[in-house]
């Protein structure tokens, strides 16, 4: 599949034309098509419907930018967004943070047909085709193996459908690891004193979520198995594995039309790294503007059950994270007796001397774990 890099923000209508550059008389002639500095802003719809009843659905808008635009995408807060029976049945999302919808689990006819309906604060209604529920087979297992070669660790998905229906599949995964900060603070400055820290800042979880487009088929097989399809792959050098890692695994089932649309996408986004990044192609859904049917809108409706598989695992790779070495300050070096250490920027680590007469002291990137963009949160199934 590729390193095919799919971030959670929104892609751009961008249709770039690539073009030879042409020297004459010793002169380029730059070339810059007009869609590059267009200035509209389409719509992005990135989500799916969970009509399995076992999560919460979500969906994300946003809008495209200029390819050559550098600031963050613009995000589409207060619409309205509802999911649609052909009987009639509505059932309506929740904005909890800007340009994030969802819907909470319940049970859904697994037998019916749904669809999305969206309507933007600035009046315009976006709707999708009827679309057919994608029974997701579960996940069979999770594996893994150290690549000497590439000084990484490979995750693997094993699935099957006995029915030979499913066909085509995604895959979205989850990762979190526990790392420690090189130095342990003991000590903090509260009303210019100096007391024992109460919030424990050395150990530390990271989370990341797929940045790929992680796709795969058995169309082409007599046989509805996917056997070791590489999912991801961790070096080494991330220090993940030191203390212990897990993946949650998140499997659906396609349609052929959601399959070849994903596919199209992960074409387009290979060259430029992210589904909110600016793109080289066209490549639209099955959602439409009702209003304007020449207003294009870039993102599939989906609808399947999700099927999720955990693997935690704790190999002891990598090295203990090093720094600089840390320094000694003393508490009283004045003739009156000032706090010195009161005032350093660095973090105090613990008392130092006979009596307890000085601190060792780090930097913060050294002592307080949540600069490497962890949390002290420690996860409920850790």
């Amino acid at each position: 599949m590729g390193n095919v890099k799919l971030y959670s923000q929104i892609a751009t209508a961008i249709l770039i034309f690539i073009s030879p550059l042409f020297f004459l008389d010793g002169c380029i002639e730059p070339f810059s098509p007009p869609e590059i500095n267009s200035n509209d802003h389409y719509l992005v719809v990135d989500g799916f419907f969970n009509a399995g009843g076992t999560d919460t659905s979500r969906f994300e808008l946003r809008r495209t930018q200029k390819v050559n635009q550098t600031t963050e995408p613009f995000i589409e807060t207060g619409a309205s967004i509802s999911v649609e029976t052909e009987a009639g049945e509505t059932f309506a999302f929740t904005e909890p943070a800007k340009g994030m919808y969802i819907l909470p689990p319940r049970n859904y006819d697994m037998a019916g047909k749904y669809r999305i309906r969206i309507a933007t604060k600035d009046g315009q209604e976006y709707l999708s085709e009827f679309v057919t529920v994608s029974r997701t087979p579960p996940i069979d297992s999770l594996t893994y193996k150290l690549d000497a070669a590439q000084n990484a660790v490979v995750f693997y998905v094993n699935t099957h459908d006995a029915t030979n229906s499913t066909q085509f599949y995604r895959w979205k995964f989850d990762e979190t690891w526990e790392y420690d900060a090189t130095y342990y603070s003991a000590l903090e400055v509260v009303n210019d004193t100096v007391v024992l820290r109460k919030q424990n800042i050395n150990k530390c979880w990271g989370k990341n979520k797929s940045g790929s487009i992680l796709l795969g088929s058995t169309v082409r097989l007599s046989q509805d198995i996917i056997k070791n399809l590489p999912l991801n792959i961790v070096p080494i050098s991330t220090n993940r594995f030191y203390i212990k890692y897990s993946i949650l695994v998140k499997q659906y089932g396609l349609s052929r039309q959601a399959f070849e649309y994903w596919t199209d996408l992960s074409k387009t986004t290979q060259g430029t790294g992210s589904l909110f990044d600016p793109q080289p192609s066209q490549v639209t859904g099955n959602i439409k503007n009702t209003g304007n049917p020449k207003d294009r809108v870039f993102g599939y409706f989906s609808a399947s059950t999700e099927a999720t598989k955990r693997l935690t695992i704790a190999p002891k790779l990598g090295i203990f994270p090093r720094c600089t070495e840390p320094d000694t300050i003393p508490l009283a070096c004045g003739r009156n007796g000032e706090a010195c250490a009161l005032n350093t920027p660095n973090l105090l680590l613990s008392y130092w001397g006979i009596r307890a007469d000085s601190v060792l002291v780090g930097i913060e990137s050294c002592a307080d774990c949540r600069t490497a963009g962890g949390t002290t949160d420690r996860p409920s199934y850790w």
